[in-house]
């Protein structure tokens, strides 16, 4: 997979991009980052980026001028067109089946804005997909745009070291994670299950998924509505 971030402070991407998973990914071949200077694709001296919005108010509007000169520039530059996805608070909110969808994609282009915002026509003419990642304010869509990474790089295929990981993470199946514990068995009073260390399969298979629907019903029960959930699971949410 490659992956192109167009941003005005492409250092923010490129130095986060030098650790944990995404930079193991890199290493192995399994994804290729380029990060984009906005305002390399501007053509007036001062390189500006954004200007006062059409019919008045507060900030300042992120010119489309920029984007549409850095999207045609890497489109040219290769055989695969990628898929655009402008970082917004108004796209569908990033969850654990679109980051696997994205996967599919061959190739990503990220554009970052900030300000009050962009122009709408690049969001009309040049995106493919908006994303957001939560009801929240940012002061930029850089952070957003290293959650969409890292979100997409570690399902890649030898993204991580043990394959059976992502199956059994949180939001994987609709489900929050069960419980983890490790040693020492007992710290500060505090025991680890007994079930866990007796290390009866079955028994353990069920009580974590006992616990994964227990934690979903207590802090997140609208996640059940799209779960894919077996008799067993029904089974155990009517015991709890």
């Amino acid at each position: 997979m490659r992956i192109d971030v167009v941003s005005i402070f492409p250092d923010l991407i490129a130095d986060a991009v030098r650790y944990g998973i995404v930079h193991r990914a890199v290493e192995n071949d399994l994804v290729n980052i380029a990060v984009h200077n906005l305002r390399d694709y501007c053509h007036d001296r001062h390189c500006q980026v954004d200007d006062t919005p059409y019919g008045g108010g507060p900030g300042m509007v992120m010119k489309p001028e920029p984007f549409f000169e850095a999207v045609r520039s890497l489109r040219a530059d290769s055989t695969d067109p990628g898929h655009v996805i402008l970082l917004s608070p108004q796209g569908q909110v990033l969850n654990q089946q679109r980051a696997r969808e994205l996967t599919q994609h061959g190739r990503l282009i990220l554009l970052c804005a900030r300000y009050e915002g962009i122009d709408e026509r690049v969001r009309e003419a040049l995106a493919d997909q908006e994303l957001s990642i939560g009801d929240y304010v940012l002061s930029g869509a850089e952070f957003a745009a290293l959650v969409v990474m890292d979100a997409v790089i570690r399902l890649l295929a030898g993204a991580l070291g043990n394959e059976d990981s992502t199956a059994q993470e949180s939001h994987t199946e609709g489900l929050l994670e069960y419980p983890q514990y490790t040693r020492p068995a007992v710290y500060e009073g505090m025991a680890v299950p007994d079930l866990l260390v007796r290390g009866h399969h079955e028994e353990i298979r069920r009580w974590r998924r006992q616990q994964a629907l227990k934690r979903t019903l207590q802090r997140r029960p609208d996640l059940l509505s799209s779960a894919e959930l077996t008799d067993e699971d029904w089974e155990i949410l009517g015991e709890l």
